[in-house]
């Protein structure tokens, strides 16, 4: 008997499940949501409210899946909370598009972020989250508006982003859901989406998937579907032993289904060219070591020796008191921060490595919202690392947390978590979604993708990202989808497109082979980091394509599975392989190098030539793939309405 013959045939461990591949369900709804996390809760939501049938799909239990399933500790851009000194359309007009600014953020979310990020958060109020200090634990704190028990983050003057109790945000939307009559289908994996005639690029009318604990089929008929699956996550890296590290905001188990399913039914995707190194599976756990910025905003910073880092304000200022850090205030590349050539000093010796989150010296109150509220209600932080610290011993009224020491080549180079240039902790090839606003699909002021019947909200969408613009957006996509439905002609299932998907979903079953599904997705990755890696161009980025496909037809067809749960990581490293793909073609599509997206091709070097700032779109038609482009701010372009507030007018369904 083989090494692979051992594998497959004795190690596997008995299934606990009954195993019924290729058993058929049907399920009928007017809204169809594959991902169950926080954008596609609060759409699901939104709709069922308006008396729409719901049924919602998710790979694991909706009651704690996705990247919001372990918590949130801030909820920012609520610039219409009672307190805001900043409104959504000042913040637009002061930023660019949005909180972040830049030429590649898209506007129409932010503003729609601006416009509803409170309400959803009144939303989830309603559902029993703690959005307020209601046990005047911190009265009297600079961050606590005392009429309203408001507490504040990162910016006490403009006051538009807040500290709340969310470690069982998931937990309350479900109880919702449930109450709602919201249909669940857990355990699932959308493989594929359904079309009107069996057509790409006709209107979507529903989706198929597979049970990954009893493998069997499911044949889901809707009048409207929302894709809510986020980002794509192990694209370019995988180590199923330190999978619980790879990121600090995302659930480890994205596969970017949702572009992929998008993609073959002949969406357009934008920005899937843009990226950022990632942490690699070596960082530490998400807000498990001090530092200065995000949830341990402004926390204080000190050398081996005792010795404190200065602050200065985005001018350079000094900013000589905690105070001082505050009022600067702040998220993102303008905030108050961390002197900005610490490198260069511990290089001439000023410093000395490691440093250290001196909470101690903090104030009071700065001291606990950091650690106790705020790492503690953040996602991956209330058990990992709030529960467990303290449970060891850990007491931020006299204990210093050591800050992240990244490695040598990077020795000393403290770098601010939204610093989208910065080098991490990784080798330059590794490299993940961007966190201020990666690839997706391409959507309008109604949240509807390029396909009649698709919609999408969250991190799904190209340049989405963030817990409260997955709430906002989601429930805006809710309302829209659920107003196209009721208008909607019940769909009728072409059977020979159902048959394919099945076959799709179902070869690797009964398969004899040599490969396992950690293989094939290891194989996935290698190719990425060699073909479209941080340096590009046009030979290696072909090379990388033929590659893929290669495994495709090669490797991937003589892969084995022992169950339905190897079916669904078999499936998710095929979804990669498709977004491997779409970001390679992405890729030789912008012939420009460009900052701001943190790409660069070695063919073209030029930095963000004129030319090249515009929106640069993809979709697939019969077999082929067309590239098309948009100006940068086209949502205020024609057939749009030339201001934010008169489109939001127009397209909110309020």
């Amino acid at each position: 008997m083989t090494f692979y013959e051992e594998i497959q045939k004795k190690t596997a461990p008995d299934w606990p499940y009954p195993v019924n591949y290729g058993k058929e369900n049907e399920v009928s709804a007017d809204i169809l949501i594959i991902g169950g996390g926080v954008a596609g809760s609060h759409a699901a939501i939104q709709a069922a409210r308006r008396g729409a049938k719901v049924a919602m799909v998710d790979k694991a239990p909706i009651i704690r899946s996705g990247s919001g399933g372990a918590g949130v500790d801030h909820w920012g851009a609520a610039f219409t909370n009672p307190c805001s000194k900043v409104t959504p359309e000042e913040t637009m007009a002061r930023a660019g598009d949005g909180p972040f600014g830049g030429p590649y953020s898209f506007g129409h979310l932010k503003y729609i972020t601006a416009k509803e990020s409170w309400e959803a958060l009144l939303d989830m109020e309603q559902m029993g989250m703690k959005i307020r200090d209601e046990d005047d634990e911190f009265k009297g704190a600079d961050f606590r508006d005392e009429e309203t028990k408001l507490l504040f983050a990162y910016d006490y003057k403009n006051k538009n982003c807040l500290r709340v109790q969310g470690s069982d945000v998931k937990v309350r939307l479900y109880k919702e859901l449930k109450k709602l009559g919201v249909a669940f289908y857990e355990r699932i994996m959308a493989t594929r989406l359904l079309s009107e005639g069996g057509e790409q690029g006709a209107r979507v009318i529903g989706a198929t998937g597979v049970n990954i604990r009893t493998g069997e089929f499911y044949i889901f008929k809707a009048k409207a579907t929302i894709l809510s699956t986020a980002q794509p996550l192990k694209v370019w890296v995988f180590n199923t032993e330190l999978a619980g590290a790879y990121t600090a905001h995302d659930d480890p188990n994205l596969a970017g289904d949702g572009n992929a399913m998008g993609w073959l039914a002949g969406a357009e995707l934008s920005l899937m060219e843009r990226s950022q190194e990632s942490a690699g599976p070596f960082r530490y756990p998400a807000y498990g070591t001090g530092n200065a910025h995000n949830t341990w905003y402004p926390c204080s910073i000190v050398d081996a020796k005792g010795k404190e880092i200065p602050w200065v304000d985005k001018q350079g200022n000094a900013l000589k008191t905690v105070e001082d850090r505050i009022r600067a205030g702040g998220q993102g590349p303008e905030a108050a921060s961390l002197i900005r050539d610490l490198s260069d000093r511990i290089a001439k010796g000023e410093y000395s490595l490691p440093f250290y989150a001196d909470l101690p010296g903090m104030p009071k109150d700065e001291r606990r919202a950091i650690f106790g509220l705020m790492v503690c209600h953040e996602g991956k932080t209330r058990i990992p690392v709030y529960e467990t610290y303290t449970q060891a011993g850990f007491d931020p009224d006299k204990d210093m947390l050591q800050a992240n020491v990244l490695p040598p080549q990077l020795a000393g180079q403290f770098i601010p978590w939204w610093d989208h240039k910065s080098k991490m902790a990784s080798a330059a090839q590794w490299r993940d979604t961007a966190f201020l606003g990666g690839g997706g699909l391409l959507v309008d002021w109604d949240m509807k993708t390029s396909l009649e019947g698709l919609y999408a909200a969250g991190a799904q969408t190209a340049g989405g990202g963030g817990h409260a613009p997955a709430a906002a957006t989601g429930r805006y996509c809710g309302r829209r989808a659920a107003a196209y439905a009721e208008n909607a002609t019940q769909p009728v299932i072409d059977r020979k497109q159902v048959d394919e998907a099945k076959a799709h979903t179902y070869a690797p079953v009964g398969r004899e082979g040599q490969i396992g599904w950690k293989e094939l997705q290891a194989g996935l990755c290698r190719i990425m980091q060699d073909y479209c890696g941080e340096f590009k161009n046009e030979d290696t980025l072909n090379h990388g394509l033929w590659w893929l496909n290669s495994i495709r037809e090669g490797e991937a067809s003589r892969t084995y599975i022992r169950n339905p749960h190897e079916l669904g990581r078999y499936l998710e490293a095929m979804m990669r392989l498709t977004v491997g793909e779409i970001m390679m073609h992405a890729s030789l599509a912008r012939k420009a190098s460009s900052q701001f997206l943190d790409f660069k091709r070695m063919d073209f070097p030029q930095m963000d030539p004129p030319e090249w700032e515009k929106f640069l779109t993809i979709r697939k038609e019969q077999g082929v793939v067309k590239a098309g482009e948009l100006p940068l701010k086209y949502w205020l372009l024609p057939p749009y309405a030339p201001t934010y507030e008169e489109n939001y007018k127009k397209h909110s369904g309020l």
